[in-house]
């Protein structure tokens, strides 16, 4: 049976989940929180050579915290790590976190991309924006957002397009839920070779980023490696994001969904976890469905994590609009 979007087509149809989006248009930058209902089982796995991360040891399955109360994707490189210090904040206002004696401390991993040298001006003084910028994503939080140049995806480059903040997601035959958010802001190429026809084009769902399927026959230039190091912004790399399930799933499991949902980045960029790249993805399980899957039903998740994923990093791009200043085109001018 082939699988179907949620209502919303956004990682926000696995219950228990909302996302908060705030952007500089000055800076092209921007911040994306996750946060949850609930406090939700975590995992990640990292396998670009260029990472830049915060509070991710704790998500290893040998270690003691098992659960997490948000999840930050930002900008700004090593800058935009402050980013989870204002969502930190913006929890702890409200008594949410892990217990400790008489103190609350939320639980916030954070993941960043470089989106330095993508035509904003980034002179903002001593202190960089973005602990303020993951504040304000809090207080934004919701259940519909949109995609594309917004968030964390709002300065994002690939090769020859602008990126995106993508989202989509799955219901499986057995009625669970899978999403995916990424940050789209790979080193490599989306579309095959130069042509407006997406890699993930195969894991299409209706005309969800456009419709026009794989080109025949391929392009002759289809196997070419084209990557930013031919261009005007070759440091300006990393593809972050979240799967998230409504299942129950150990942290062990999730681990196991976080490195899935890699084979999505493969599927949708080429190349992708390139020495140049931090590409990473965070695992949420929500729990909400009730119950945790069955072996074969968990292949199954697996398989829909690397197809959702891939097709969340299409239509981010796809969703990618024009603004002032962008070193790169968007998806939609490509003749």
């Amino acid at each position: 049976m082939p699988l179907k979007t949620g209502p919303r087509n956004l990682i926000t149809d696995v219950a228990g989940l909302s996302i908060g989006n705030t952007a500089d248009a000055t800076i092209k930058s921007g911040t994306t929180v996750i946060l949850c209902d609930e406090p939700a089982t975590a995992a990640v796995q990292v396998l670009g050579g260029a990472p830049g991360t915060r509070e991710t040891d704790l998500l290893e399955p040998h270690n003691t915290v098992e659960t997490i109360n948000a999840l930050v994707l930002s900008g700004g490189s090593a800058f935009g790590l402050d980013a989870a210090s204002g969502v930190q904040a913006a929890l702890r206002e409200k008594r949410i976190g892990f217990k400790v004696g008489g103190q609350r401390i939320p639980i916030v991993p954070a993941a960043i991309l470089f989106d330095l040298i993508n035509g904003g001006d980034k002179d903002w003084g001593l202190y960089p924006p973005y602990r303020e910028l993951g504040y304000q994503a809090v207080q934004s939080a919701s259940r519909d957002f949109a995609l594309g140049s917004t968030g964390a995806g709002t300065g994002a480059l690939v090769t020859g397009l602008k990126g995106g903040l993508g989202s989509a997601s799955s219901i499986l035959p057995n009625g669970a839920t899978m999403g995916a958010l990424v940050a789209v802001n790979a080193l490599g190429s989306v579309t095959v070779g130069r042509s407006r026809h997406f890699w993930a084009a195969p894991f299409e769902i209706g005309d969800e980023f456009g419709g026009l399927g794989l080109p025949h026959p391929l392009p002759a230039d289809a196997a070419e490696i084209k990557t930013k190091f031919k261009e005007a912004a070759a440091d300006t790399n990393t593809t972050i994001g979240v799967i998230a399930t409504d299942l129950q799933l150990t942290k062990a499991q999730a681990k196991r969904l976080a490195i899935a949902a890699h084979d999505g980045f493969a599927r949708a960029i080429w190349p992708s976890h390139t020495p140049f790249d931090g590409d990473l993805v965070f695992a949420l399980a929500t729990g909400t469905a009730g119950r945790a899957p069955e072996i074969d039903e968990f292949i199954e998740l697996c398989a829909a994590a690397a197809s959702t994923m891939a097709r969340a990093v299409a239509r981010g791009v796809f969703a990618a609009t024009a603004a002032p200043n962008d070193l790169f085109p968007v998806w939609n001018t490509r003749p």
